[in-house]
């Protein structure tokens, strides 16, 4: 009972708001980095993998993207296991350290057209320092909020970390929309696409100043006065049958569900839109500022909805919704013209809607799931393997699946099916967990 009041202490004082945001603004910074290079997957394409096939340059384009993807498990089972051994705060200065030096440092690449072979190699090498790095953020920030979120009200307090991959895309795709519209075509190609990576000396430098302001959770900080932290708790997570079941459905059901609606509605809507339906790539972009404005309450409200009704309802909900809908949605969007903004509009804030139900109670579920003891460890491992391996390589295998049966949305029967199987799964066997004592 003496951590719970201690937290509560916490989250009743301005401090847990000084830690909510220092934590979400490291995260948004994070996202931004991370996602700029989404964005600009077309860009990337010719100036890094040149070919004289447009298809097979973005192919090499989103798998880069899905490389950084892949690696974000091997980062949450490095610095999982290093949170739950010193702490959760020390953590978060490595990781935004190397999420910022990567990033800015993409934007100081050479091109292939510069130096060749090099170019696509080292532009891969940076891609992979940013996936550790995300891998050791993404997961271990929730934990980190959920902990000093207290006992009451944790859904909709944490709900707010979920606001930043959205705003990340939401600031990238403003400033790329800006730049393409003053600048050239040539001088965007040449200098202009770089300018978003360099903002990131900015954003770092804010970041960084933030986060050496943050304390320590003070459930943490109780189990180190309590009780010996484990050696090696990754390995005690997977040795423990409830822990790993509980692993499993965290992997399965929460984080792949949220992740395949976040790549399907913020990323690969975008790359569908440019490529398929070929719209302007500025309209695009407006298109896609306005889906994001929607997500941003959605998610606040589907937070503040698990604290009332469960977290179990709420995302089982988003992950039939969503398994029912992608397919037709995409198929209206490949009929959409320029002129069909109002239309189009609708169809991206509906998905929005649907992202919202499973994204929206996930920080609170992260943490919820497991005990104290192992906690960091245990969320962010499944967390970022269904991020990496299941969403990070969504746009590249629907885009394959596309071409292999020379179709524009047939590949997307992938993760129509995926969240099929995960809403059954959770139906089954996922536990409620919106009144769990986080500090057991």
């Amino acid at each position: 009972m003496k951590a719970t009041h201690v937290s509560e202490i916490q989250t009743s004082s301005p401090s847990y708001r000084k830690v909510a945001i220092a934590a979400c603004f490291g995260t948004f910074l994070e996202w931004y980095d991370f996602l700029t290079f989404a964005t600009l997957a077309v860009v990337f394409g010719p100036l890094f993998f040149p070919s004289s096939d447009p298809s097979t340059a973005l192919l090499a384009s989103l798998a880069t993207f899905g490389v950084g993807m892949v690696v974000r498990p091997i980062g949450a089972a490095i610095f999982g296991s290093i949170g739950d051994r010193i702490g959760r705060r020390p953590v978060f200065m490595i990781t935004i350290t190397l999420m910022g030096i990567a990033t800015v440092c993409v934007g100081f690449l050479p091109t292939y057209a510069q130096v060749g072979i090099w170019a696509p190699i080292l532009l891969v090498s940076l891609r992979l320092l940013q996936g550790l790095s995300a891998g050791g953020e993404i997961g271990g920030s929730a934990v980190y909020l959920t902990e000093h979120a207290g006992d009451t009200n944790r859904g909709y307090k944490t709900s707010f970390l979920q606001l930043m991959g959205p705003l990340g895309i939401l600031v990238s795709t403003l400033q790329i929309a800006l730049l393409q519209t003053y600048l050239t075509q040539e001088e965007f190609l040449s200098w202009g696409w770089r300018v978003p990576f360099w903002v990131s000396i900015i954003l770092l430098l804010i970041a960084f100043k933030a986060r050496m302001a943050l304390e320590e959770t003070p459930i943490y900080l109780q189990l180190s006065k309590t009780e010996a932290h484990s050696k090696s708790p990754l390995r005690d997570n997977l040795k423990d049958p409830e822990t790993r079941k509980r692993m499993f459905l965290l992997f399965f059901c929460i984080s792949a569900g949220g992740a395949v609606l976040f790549f399907c509605v913020q990323v690969y809507t975008s790359v569908f839109l440019k490529t398929t339906v070929r719209l302007a790539p500025q309209l695009v972009d407006q298109l896609n500022v306005y889906a994001t404005v929607a997500l941003l309450p959605l998610t606040v409200f589907a937070g503040w909805l698990s604290d009332k009704i469960g977290r179990k309802p709420v995302v089982v909900s988003g992950l039939i919704l969503g398994a029912t809908l992608i397919l037709p949605a995409f198929h209206f969007l490949q009929q959409a013209t320029s002129h069909s903004m109002i239309f189009i509009t609708a169809i991206l804030v509906g998905l929005s809607g649907i992202l919202s139900l499973v994204v929206g109670p996930q920080t609170a579920l992260l943490a919820e799931l497991f005990p104290t003891k192992t906690r960091n460890s245990a969320a962010t491992l499944p967390h970022n393997l269904a991020a990496g391996w299941i969403g990070g390589l969504l746009p590249l295998i629907v885009t394959w699946l596309n071409q292999q049966w020379a179709s524009d949305i047939a590949g997307l029967w992938y993760p129509t099916l995926f969240l099929a199987s995960g809403a059954l799964v959770a139906i089954m066997f996922l536990p409620e967990t919106n009144q769990s004592n986080l500090s057991h």
